[in-house]
């Protein structure tokens, strides 16, 4: 049934869904996951992805990503199922309507990956991403706002959508006049490179209003050269890639990771753009780094980085107009 199937669908069915199984191609010991913290939210990660794991080393910061562990199941009270107020902010059923001038569409709630600190977790993805009709309703709403002049493109991941799906709404949104941009927030190209398609790469090039790529990458040994070959093919006169890290305490909480991740971000031809402070979402709270270790962090930075690879450190705040800059 999957012989029709492009090659990156057939990546994705491949993945590992069961911890064991990773582990046991990590040659690393069954009893470091919890059972119960896979049945609150399941794993999925590509074979890709974990080719790029060293084996033996259970601290590794790629499997630490993704490894459902028994520090999921501590929640303090500050942490919720919505850490961010994407709820309180949808309107028409199906658009997040939260800052001036720019709206976010969930286009599905699949990934190719379950990252461990996913602020999404325990979103209800039924009940708002889009199907047909939401989609006609979503394009009403933007059409009837002139004050929306971009349209963000979420999920779960975007890019999950098939080539002629995508083409097809991206289509439509920038066929509406006061729309001057497209963002497209995916970890695909990180974690599922063969996700990046010719097709793809035509379409997004071939739009009359620019796309800004927003990838998630949080540590330099997610850039394979599998990776690089993805991004390097992604960046195209209409293409703006960038990307937004999160900071994740015993992952990438150090100077000379995140300096190493900027660099090889840049020679991939990704520009650092946020790096982010945990938002506070049930089952991550073991990741989280304070924000007075965060500035100690960022300041380490500024000493090494030229300014255009120092990322920006922000936090979002439900009820904010924009994202909190810290510095």
């Amino acid at each position: 049934m999957t012989a029709h199937l492009p090659s990156w669908q057939k990546d994705l069915a491949a993945g590992f869904s069961n911890p064991e199984a990773l582990l046991q191609y990590l040659k690393l010991d069954f009893k470091a996951y919890s059972a119960q913290a896979r049945d609150d939210f399941s794993m999925r990660v590509p074979l890709s992805y974990a080719a790029c794991m060293q084996k033996g080393e259970p601290s590794d910061p790629l499997l630490m990503q993704v490894l459902p562990i028994a520090d999921e199941l501590n929640n303090p009270v500050d942490f919720q199922d919505d850490p961010v107020g994407d709820l309180a902010a949808i309107t028409e059923n199906c658009i997040i309507h939260k800052y001036q001038g720019r709206v976010l569409l969930i286009i599905t709630g699949g990934c190719a990956i379950n990252c461990r600190f996913c602020f999404r977790r325990n979103f209800p993805y039924a009940n708002v991403q889009l199907n047909t009709q939401k989609e006609g309703i979503a394009l009403n709403y933007i059409r009837g706002n002139s004050t929306i002049h971009e349209v963000i493109l979420s999920g779960g991941d975007p890019l999950l959508l098939s080539d002629q799906r995508l083409k097809a709404l991206l289509q439509k949104l920038s066929s509406i006049a006061h729309i001057k941009r497209i963002r497209i927030h995916t970890r695909l190209p990180i974690v599922l490179s063969t996700r990046v398609t010719t097709e793809l790469i035509r379409i997004l090039n071939n739009l009359p209003i620019p796309v800004i790529m927003v990838m998630h990458c949080n540590h330099a040994h997610e850039l394979s050269e599998q990776v690089i070959t993805a991004c390097l093919a992604l960046k195209q006169p209409n293409i703006t890639l960038l990307n937004q890290s999160v900071l994740l305490k015993g992952i990438n909480d150090n100077a000379q990771v995140l300096q190493a991740l900027s660099e090889k971000l840049f020679t991939t031809g990704v520009l650092p753009y946020y790096l982010h402070l945990l938002d506070k979402a049930k089952g991550t709270a073991h990741f989280e780094m304070s924000q007075i270790k965060a500035i100690k962090l960022h300041q380490k930075l500024q000493q090494v980085l030229p300014g255009y690879l120092v990322p920006k450190l922000v936090k979002e705040q439900q009820g904010e107009v924009a994202k909190t800059l810290i510095i």
